[in-house]
């Protein structure tokens, strides 16, 4: 497979100036001859639909949800990052382009990475103008606050629920182009299946969650905004929906697969509490700013934490790390939270879990000012945990979030699959090994308002597509495929529930291939994660038909792909012999317990290919070079 990344030449600064210039263009006329197909509708999704739909091209929009406004961008609490340098503290395109970079264990494109730091000042003033309403300081402007792995203050915010603000704002564009007819929205419709054909991605096979009926619908392009697969570990801050199952089924049409093995763990969730739980609740990182995170000093200290004098806590990230302090980059604040723990000075049930205190602040600035900046975040704490978190500090303890890697695609957005666009965290571009906080609402919206309308124009005004219908003999072949994979799943007729594969199969994720990893570990895994798909395979429980909605055959056909993806991601971090990022083979690591990554062998993208039935995948590579952020040892210290 060859891995063409179609960036730019010239300078950094021009490219994508350039790109855009020397892009086909369609005109207004004929971009409604065109259909475009958009699978997903969180802000990569829904952005990109209602932009090209403002540009003229007949859009069709499917969403498993019943609303397109319940994507799970609407969970995104912290903010949205741009070089505005509103705060006139040495802020700049360039310094946002160099904290990606190095925030991503330089392990990312560096012409993608720097085109996102040039169009997140762009997203700031559409959100605005669609009504989004940000934080306001005293007299009116934007309000900044700072996120980990920087030292200025870039994120734009709606006091903890920014996600939810700016998917509103997409979603009203979004339906505003559908009361003109140029959307269509297909809600309670799951993606199944991608129709490539001649080498062209030209539809999609879905599944109407409500009656059962497999449908096959047509298009010129296809678009993926589809999320992360951050499920496959079962327990995750993710909604409890979202699922691999589209990019998965891209990939075994061709479409290669980047980096699985770049999961992130967010240093700032609620621990967990039981078997009892299906998911996980996401604390922002915008906590960090003003809240404290400490363990006491001893093993096994029993007191509650207003009994435990300042000498005996451990303020540890302020210790290892002063320059950057509770602010340093989630991969890193994680594996020092799981150190402390796994040292005995863990907190809470079972010691997993770390202390998050606002007592200074709420003395140095006063409990209103911190419920004005943090008050729902508190109120979603409390009703879970029944303790108050402006009296006792919060209990937090790392867990599965975001997914760096994702479907692999060149500058365009394409991926090796003609026609076939990514968008959002679906794809794996921009934040390499690890993802800095409050930058994948920065991406999905780079993507969906800015990107895909270019992108899309050049593609389909520089390629001859014939008209193709759902009668056509490959649609009528990918949708006999479809339905076949359902009737299997119906007709096991075994003895265990989709959960309960899928939470095995979390936790064997989350002891082999979360936080640390191991060869041993690793091995262990790849040797039970097949075993465990073939039981799948025999011993399922799929209760009711097909002829209605059926959540159990919903799980059940996420479930059967995730078993399928978690070896492709173990695979992926046995081959990278490096720590980087959230990758952290606990074979090679510093001598202060940092990442250590191996440049000479591993700077590149590994993007693995489908084989075919029952055969090895293959891995691909695509070289990365850095011409203005050089590699170091990263250090936040």
């Amino acid at each position: 497979m060859e891995l063409d990344a179609r960036i730019p030449s010239g300078p950094i600064e021009q490219k994508w100036e350039r790109a855009r210039f020397e892009m086909k263009l369609v005109n207004p006329a004929n971009r409604r001859k065109y259909t475009i197909i958009v699978v997903g509708t969180g802000l990569a999704g829904g952005a990109g639909a209602a932009t090209l739909a403002e540009l003229g091209y007949n859009v069709h929009a499917f969403c498993f949800q019943d609303s397109a406004r319940r994507a799970h961008s609407i969970a995104a609490q912290g903010g949205i990052n741009a070089a505005k340098n509103y705060q006139n503290d040495g802020d700049s395109v360039h310094r946002l382009f160099y904290d990606t970079v190095k925030g991503g264990d330089y392990r990312a494109r560096e012409a993608n990475v720097h085109r996102l730091a040039e169009l997140s000042v762009n997203i700031i003033d559409q959100c605005v103008a669609m009504g989004v309403p940000f934080a306001r300081e005293y007299g009116g402007t934007l309000s900044n606050r700072s996120f980990g792995g920087a030292q200025v203050s870039r994120t734009f915010y709606a006091r903890g629920q920014t996600g939810q603000q700016l998917l509103l704002g997409a979603y009203a564009a979004l339906e505003r182009q559908i009361a003109l007819g140029r959307v269509t929205l297909h809600a309670r419709h799951e993606m199944l299946d991608v129709v490539v054909i001649d080498g062209r991605a030209r539809g999609i096979v879905v599944r109407d969650l409500e009656t059962g009926k497999i449908e096959t619908h047509t298009a010129d392009a296809v678009v993926l905004g589809t999320g992360g697969y951050g499920n496959v570990f079962f327990l995750s801050t993710n909604a409890k929906g979202c699922n691999v199952t589209a990019t998965f089924r891209a990939w075994k049409r061709g479409a290669a697969f980047a980096n699985p093995c770049y999961t992130q763990i967010h240093p700032t969730c609620i621990p967990v509490s039981g078997e009892h739980q299906s998911k996980l609740t996401l604390m922002s990182e915008s906590l960090r700013n003003d809240g404290r995170i400490w363990v006491p000093t001893k093993k096994g200290d029993p007191r509650r934490p207003s009994e435990i004098p300042e000498a005996e806590r451990d303020y540890y990230l302020e210790r290892r790390y002063p320059s950057f302090g509770n602010l340093v980059p989630r991969d890193v604040a994680s594996r020092a939270a799981k150190a402390v723990c796994d040292e005995g000075r863990g907190v809470g049930p079972g010691g997993l879990g770390v202390y998050l205190d606002f007592a200074d602040s709420i003395k140095r600035l006063g409990k209103n000012t911190v419920s004005e900046r943090y008050g729902n975040l508190m109120d979603m704490y409390q009703r879970i945990t029944d303790e108050d978190p402006y009296a006792v500090p919060m209990r937090i303890y790392p867990a599965i979030h975001y997914t760096m890697g994702g479907t692999w695609v060149d500058y365009h957005l394409m991926s090796t699959v003609s026609g076939l666009f990514v968008a959002g965290e679906a794809n794996f571009s921009d934040h390499g090994a690890n993802r800095l906080g409050a930058s994948a609402l920065m991406q999905g919206l780079a993507d969906g308002y800015f990107i895909l309308p270019y992108v899309l124009g050049h593609y389909l005004g520089s390629t001859k597509l014939d008209k193709v219908t759902p009668d056509h003999a490959e649609c009528r072949k990918v949708e006999g495929e479809v339905r076949d994979r359902v009737g299997r799943l119906l007709g096991i007729k075994g003895k265990r529930t989709p959960d309960s594969f899928h939470r095995e199969l979390g936790k064997l994720m989350w002891d082999h291939c979360g936080m640390g990893r191991t060869r041993k570990g690793l091995e262990q895994a790849l040797g039970r994660i097949p075993e465990l798909r073939q039981e799948f395979w025999q011993n399922l429980s799929v209760l009711g038909t097909n002829e209605s909605l059926n959540q159990s055959l919903e799980k059940a056909g996420r479930v059967a792909d995730f078993l399928e993806f978690g070896e492709l991601m173990v695979r992926d971090a046995l081959e990278r012999e490096e720590s980087c990022g959230g990758h952290f083979r606990e074979e090679y690591q510093t001598p202060e317990g940092e990442a250590q990554r191996d440049d000479e062998k591993f700077c590149h993208v590994a993007a693995w290919e489908y084989a075919g039935e029952g055969k090895p995948p293959i891995r691909n590579v695509e070289p990365l070079s850095f011409e203005h952020v050089k590699p170091t040892q990263r250090s936040y210290k």
